[in-house]
């Protein structure tokens, strides 16, 4: 048996209600075809649940009854409408909780395979990986020379410049 669960949704528990007695003990498919064709905003929510709790458990839609489809009542959110002679009356907007619980029917076997084992041997590459990685550090070490050398160069040239720059003055 898996279980979904959606919550805090800005819907009447009272309107989804009337949908919710409508699926229980329905074939899963059957239910979220038949909510498909639905009018009504409840309707179009219950089926995305329905849909989450064959998915949850793994199981193919065709093999899976409803067996129970629960609104509970979430918390109103109030609100005030200004009226007339500077009064206030409150606005209630309720929200709910969609719990959809499923179950298999007789012989019905899950759709999803036993997960697979996991492979050691990745671990085993990745040690060797890092050893590598530890074997290419000479190679900073000589970019390290060449910047120190391009650098001595540069005074080099900053040197040459400024004594030319000295002997035209002289002259």
């Amino acid at each position: 048996m898996s279980r979904a669960l959606l919550r805090y949704i800005r819907l009447s528990p009272t309107k989804a209600r009337l949908i919710a007695r409508e699926v229980q003990g329905m074939n899963a498919e059957v239910a979220i075809a038949s909510l498909e064709f639905t009018p009504n905003k409840a309707a179009k929510l219950i089926s995305k649940v329905i849909a989450s709790a064959v998915a949850n458990g793994g199981y193919d839609a065709q093999d899976v009854i409803i067996t129970s489809c629960r609104i509970d009542a979430g918390p109103v959110l109030r609100r005030f409408m200004p009226r007339a002679k500077g009064r206030a009356t409150p606005i209630r907007k309720p929200t709910a909780h969609i719990l959809v619980e499923v179950g298999t029917s007789k012989g019905a076997k899950k759709s999803v395979e036993a997960p697979k084992q996991k492979d050691s041997g990745k671990r085993i590459e990745a040690k060797e990986s890092t050893k590598v990685k530890t074997a290419t550090k000479p190679k900073a070490e000589v970019k390290t020379e060449s910047k120190a050398k391009t650098t001595a160069k540069k005074t080099e040239d900053a040197k040459k410049v400024s004594t030319k720059k000295t002997e035209g003055e002289e002259k």
